[in-house]
């Protein structure tokens, strides 16, 4: 018994953990079987559509995608801009100093978005977006010094993780855990190739210890609220429109819930969420009909001038039009939700959307994977590639919305592409 469950862990750990076949679509598929365990807010929420169909679609064209350009051994072109290779490392650095500075105006300003929930969703928008340069810039040079040593050590390495780590509590301060799980994520995929293979059970054992500890963070977030500050109410919607049987049923599914302490249900409320909000998007789509561009079209519309509707914020009034008029909140009035990458191109354009979405994720994947067989993890695609997939692999929670993130992508993918480097095979 103990061989047969040697030879199944052994084989287990001979997945390329990290593969464009696997990495994505396996914490995909992971994140909404988690979500299953919903200590009835499904029930409270009364989800009734199921999400299984647009999932299943998004997987099996991704796939399509990573096979069709695998197959095609295809990559990104230079657009013609291949002289400008030499510079790319220059304008990281650029972009980086910028970042330093919006940083350090934000800190100076009291700009402590850890200190509550009402300051780091009203952080200056302008320094905000432009501070984000400071941790993608030092994570690109960090990565790309990383792959560039003739002999890594684990010295060398634990002395890179402590630069990261300096750069992550940084941000941490701004109270946002995406920059964080970007910087963790990218930083083990580049150390994945570069230093010492990471077997799959050892980055099971990694995702349950950040998950857990990324969730613990947003529970402590939202208990250390400050609730006499008007943005921090967590008053329910008035109920008084309700029959008797009705009240008592909404009252007897909270009591359900609240059996399970919050601390409990804070480690995968998260997943739970992003369930609930897909499966409500469908449901008000199939009434309302489809935004037809509306949310992506307001992630750069909210840059303009003049009081505009953030995408995320349109998800939010989406889905408590379906709940609130059963006496409850999804999300809180004044907050944002996060969609889920399918929600978000659901929302514009149903099951058609996300079959392209998704066909793309694929392709651009393969594209910048492909680059870096033939040029080997000793090159800046390997930098890319990590990037990319985790940005795509994080965005299945957040969705693609944020305009520095789209920017992030296309300059990583466009350095990619015109950087020069050895052409050699390698196996991966």
């Amino acid at each position: 018994m103990k061989d047969k469950s040697k030879s199944f862990i052994n084989n287990i750990n001979r997945i390329d953990t990290f593969s464009p076949y696997f990495f994505l679509p396996f914490i995909l598929i992971l994140y909404f079987f988690i979500s299953l365990f919903d200590f009835h807010r499904f029930e409270l929420f009364n989800v009734t559509v199921s999400i299984w169909p647009v999932v299943i679609l998004s997987i099996v064209c991704y796939y399509i995608g990573v096979y069709a350009i695998d197959k095609l051994q295809w990559t990104f072109p230079t657009f013609g801009l291949s002289k400008l290779g030499k510079y790319v490392v220059h304008f990281i650095i650029l972009l980086t100093a910028i970042g330093l500075i919006s940083y350090i105006l934000m800190i100076v300003q009291g700009s402590v978005g850890l200190s509550d929930e009402s300051v780091r969703r009203n952080l200056d928008p302008k320094l905000n977006f432009l501070s984000s340069l400071l941790w993608f810039g030092v994570l690109l040079l960090l990565s790309y010094k990383m792959i560039r040593e003739e002999k890594m050590t684990f010295k060398k390495a634990i002395v890179y993780f402590v630069i990261f780590a300096v750069v992550m509590v940084l941000f941490l301060l701004m109270g946002y855990r995406t920059p964080l799980a970007i910087m963790l994520f990218t930083g083990l995929i580049i150390f994945h190739y570069v230093v010492k293979r990471v077997k799959l059970t050892w980055f099971l054992t990694f995702l349950a210890v950040v998950g857990i500890a990324f969730a613990l963070f947003g529970f402590l977030r939202v208990v250390s609220e400050d609730t006499s500050k008007e943005f921090n109410n967590r008053e329910q919607p008035d109920i008084s429109h309700l029959g008797e049987e009705e009240k008592e049923q909404l009252i007897s599914v909270e009591q359900k819930v609240n059996l399970t302490p919050k601390w409990m249900r804070a480690l995968n409320g998260e997943m739970v969420t992003g369930h609930i909000v897909l499966s409500k998007i469908i449901e008000y789509t199939e009434e309302e009909g489809y935004l037809g561009g509306e949310m992506h079209t307001g992630i750069v519309s909210t840059m303009l001038p003049g009081e505009q509707t953030s995408p995320r914020m349109k998800v939010t009034e989406v889905v408590n039009s379906l709940s609130v008029e059963e006496g409850k909140y999804i999300t809180r009035p004044n907050r944002t939700t996060t969609p889920t990458f399918i929600g978000q191109l659901f929302l514009d354009g149903g099951y058609l959307l996300v079959a392209i979405g998704f066909l793309l994720y694929g392709a651009i994947v393969s594209l910048i994977y492909n680059k870096v067989k033939q040029a080997g993890v000793k090159s800046f695609h390997s930098v890319a590639y990590a990037f990319t997939v985790t940005l795509f692999t994080v965005s299945m929670h957040t969705g693609l919305l944020d305009l520095i993130f789209i920017l992030m992508l296309g300059f990583v993918i466009l350095a990619s592409a015109i950087i020069k480097s050895e052409k050699r095979q390698l196996k991966i």
